[in-house]
Formats: structure tokens, sequence, C-alpha cells
């Protein structure tokens, strides 16, 4: 049942296997990117808790040792300290240029361990294991590896490629129904920014895709990561079309950051509310049809997913802050934010010319 996606980058090209049991075949894989039986994996404790020993067996099935780091989870694993920490093990394990630095986690693991990575000897290179709906679709694959600062989400990091990636959709059954469903918001977009049909396919096959049916996930990751590969195939470091894959972010990367990158708010929960927002803006500024926007959220709902601002537990600030905390976003050029509009489902476009103004609005009307 395995699904290939190849992404064919010049000289750094690499696939994205997808389907159930490739961790306990994960020694069949690998094995063949290795010079010498032996891998370094960086993890978190709820990952490593529940599929570290079935990867273990998977590489050592082909005679693999492995050695592991075990960090704690959460989006605050994503910073110098943790980053400093991964290098240090890296050096102490006497991990060489030609080794395999496999990331095994979700999205902040893949994000970190792949940068860690990049920067470790100039360049080592990494194998993705991602285990979160959200990391198999989007984080895992593209080669953005980075981890976050204080003023916002990813400005510190690296364009490094995977050598493979591994999407094992078994262990989508292991995820809590919160963090699935998080996840369901980056494959969502994929249908929003550019392929109509395929959120159309989700509107039907959602409830069986959330409801655990193997076939139906496994198409839903395969459509995901094609679309994802062919845009990354087009712009690697994000000059043009890359951009699209940021809808719904500029909106969610404000309200991760006014919510402290806290379980507030998980990633796919801004993304799927940022845009619901970034079609309400396109919808205000005449751009889309004025019903649009509501079958964006009549679908997110369908899901049980965040659609409004006040489905965020807590305090949240004014509008003006949020805008504030808009402009600190890696797609800022010239000092003007370039936001991900749309002009209908599957049709979304990057633009900088938005009036702030407008933004205000939408902002202060979704606060009410």
């Amino acid at each position: 049942m395995t699904e290939i996606v190849r992404v064919d980058l010049p000289g750094r090209a690499y696939e994205v296997r997808i389907g159930p049991g490739l961790i306990a075949q994960s020694g069949a894989h690998i094995a063949p990117l290795l010079k010498r039986p032996r891998v370094v994996v960086i993890s978190d404790e709820t990952v490593s808790g529940l599929h570290l020993d079935a990867l273990s067996h998977g590489l050592g099935a082909e005679g693999i040792e492995m050695e592991a780091l075990v960090l704690p989870p959460g989006e605050a694993t994503k910073s110098w300290g943790p980053l400093e920490q991964c290098v240090e093990w890296l050096l102490d394990q006497k991990t060489e240029r030609g080794d395999i630095v496999v990331a095994f986690g979700g999205g902040v693991i893949g994000d970190l361990a792949g940068f860690a990575a990049a920067i470790l000897r100039r360049g080592v290179r990494f194998v993705q294991i991602p285990t979160s709906l959200l990391a198999q679709v989007d984080s895992s694959v593209g080669g953005k590896t980075g981890i976050n600062a204080p003023q916002g989400k990813n400005l510190i990091g690296a364009f490094h490629q995977p050598s493979l990636v591994l999407a094992d959709t078994d262990v989508l059954g292991t995820l809590t129904p919160r963090d699935f469903i998080a996840g369901y918001g980056e494959v969502v977009k994929y249908g929003l920014l550019g392929d109509a049909g395929f959120f159309e396919w989700l509107e039907t096959n959602g409830p069986a895709l959330a409801a655990g049916d193997m076939p139906t996930r496994v198409e839903a990751v395969r459509r995901s990561v094609q679309m994802k590969a062919d845009i990354v195939i087009r712009d690697e470091t994000e000059q043009g079309d890359r951009a699209l894959l940021n809808l719904g972010h500029t909106f969610g990367h404000a309200l991760e950051a006014a919510t402290g990158y806290s379980d507030r708010l998980l990633h796919g929960e801004g993304v799927a509310i940022g845009c619901a927002l970034a079609f309400e803006l396109s919808a205000r500024l005449g751009l889309c049809a004025q019903e649009t926007p509501g079958r964006v959220r009549a679908h997110l709902r369908a899901m049980n997913m965040k659609t409004e601002l006040s489905d965020i537990d807590g305090d949240l600030p004014d509008a003006a802050t949020l805008l504030e905390l808009m402009g600190q976003d890696k797609k800022v050029v010239q000092g003007k934010l370039r936001f991900i509009l749309a002009r209908g489902i599957g049709e979304a476009f990057v633009t900088a010319d938005v009036p702030p103004g407008e933004v205000l609005r939408v902002l202060e009307d979704a606060l009410r």
C-alpha cells in the first residue's frame, strides 16, 4: 500500500514514502543511505514512549545500531537551548558528515533536528520520520528547518533537504483527536490554495479520514505531499510560488505568538482559523464570492476544527496588537506584509497590496 512521491530537486532529489508499516521496515528503507550501520535519532518524550522501540526493532532488523536523544515535547523545544543540546550531543556521538541524523517526531522535532543537521559540520544528511499528520503532509517535506525566536516563529533556520521521508500512516492512530484534527488544518490548506477538486474530495471523505479509514488517510497524505512537492520543485527557497503554502499562516502565526506558542493554540488550529480569516478578507476585498468564506468555515466546523477567535481559550490582545504581530512575519518584503488571498477555493495568490485598515477591521470583527 506504499505510495511514493518524488521531490525532484536537481542533485538533491528524494522520495517521500507513504503508507502503513514503514517504521517496522525502517531499516530496509534507510540501509541503502548508510556508510556504516549506525544512526543517531532525535525524538521527543511523547513519540519515544510510543514508538522508539518499534523504530529500534525496524532498524535492528537490518543490523543498524541506534543512539537516541529524547527531548521534551512542545513548541518551546524549537529554541536555542535545545538546538545547542542537539548539536553538542551529535558531536559527542561523533556524528560524521557521512552519517544520517533521523528526525523522529512531529513538526517541532523535524524542524529542530533538521536545523541541527544543517549546521553540524556544515551539513549532515538527515531522514524525516514524521509521526503527526501535520508533519507528514507539510513540515517534513521541502527542506525548511529552523527554530523560533522571541520575535516570532521560524525566524532562524536553513533550507536543508532530507535524504528520505518515511510517512508511516499507522502512527496517526496514536495521535490524540485534537492533534490529528489540528494536522488536518494543513491538509485542507492544500485544497484551499490550489486544488478545488481536492477540497471537494475532503468535504466528502473528511469524516472517513478522521474515523481512521487507512486508504483515505494514505490518499489524503499523498495528495497533500504531491502538491507541496510540485510547489517546492518550482520554488525551493520561497522567492515566489512557495509562499502560497503560507495560506492561513500570516494570521495563524500572529495568533500563535499572541498565545505564547502554548497548548492554547496548536499550529494547525492557527492555520485553520487563519485560512478562515484569509477567505473572509478576500471576500471583503471583492476577490471571491461572499458565500465562499462560509463554505470554508462550514467544512472546518464539520471536522470539529477551531474556526473563530472565540474558539481560542483565554484572552487575546486587541486587533492593533495582532496586526503588529503579523508584521514580524517572514513574509514581510521591503517593509510590506505579503498576504496569501484567494479568488475562490483552489485559487490562492500572493499580494502585498492589502490596505492595513481592512485587515484591522477583519480582526476587530473577529474579536467581537
